[in-house]
């Protein structure tokens, strides 16, 4: 796996990534995720967001992306501790803004988000679900170096329910 990180920097979400988080929220961004959140949504998300960002317990993390050298906010990514098939596990999940979608961030950000979550080491796996047809998140993960365990019935958001794949990366 090519594990080159250099075009992306994570930094921790805060409260100033309130707009960031609306400009992710639109039609052609949400598609595969039940479509766009109500601005009540977004703000339960983002105070969910800039609390994982400030807990030290290795329980997961959000993060925006940065694009380098440019220094400008292209999306968010993240990692955090779920229960799958009853093993304890990370789960991670991104956005990239149209207009920076195609050139590869997501697939670094995805590989710096694997050096997060394996220095958290909470959990020996980490666990990615996107679409069944979303072709994009899942090339994501297999250019990031996940293994694919086969399809899964999912719901996300709660109440919406999806066929997915599910993506493992083995931190060990």
């Amino acid at each position: 796996m090519d594990d080159d990180t250099s075009s992306v920097r994570l930094e921790a979400w805060s409260e100033g990534d309130a707009g960031l988080l609306r400009a992710l929220n639109a039609p052609e961004s949400m598609g595969h995720l039940g479509g766009p959140e109500t601005e009540e949504q977004l703000v339960r998300r983002h105070r969910r967001y800039v609390g994982m960002s400030a807990d030290g317990t290795g329980a997961g993390r959000m993060f925006r992306i940065v694009l380098l050298p440019e220094e400008v906010v292209v999306g968010s990514i993240g990692f955090w501790a779920q229960t799958w098939d009853g093993e304890a596990v990370y789960e991670t999940g991104w956005a990239v803004l149209p207009g920076f979608q195609g050139r590869g961030l997501a697939t670094a950000a995805t590989r710096a988000v694997v050096a997060e979550a394996r220095a958290a080491g909470l959990h020996r796996h980490l666990h990615a679900f996107p679409s069944a047809d979303n072709a994009a998140s899942n090339a994501v993960c297999r250019k990031a170096g996940f293994e694919l365990l086969g399809e899964r019935d999912f719901e996300y958001p709660p109440g919406n329910p999806m066929r997915c794949n599910d993506w493992r990366f083995d931190l060990g």
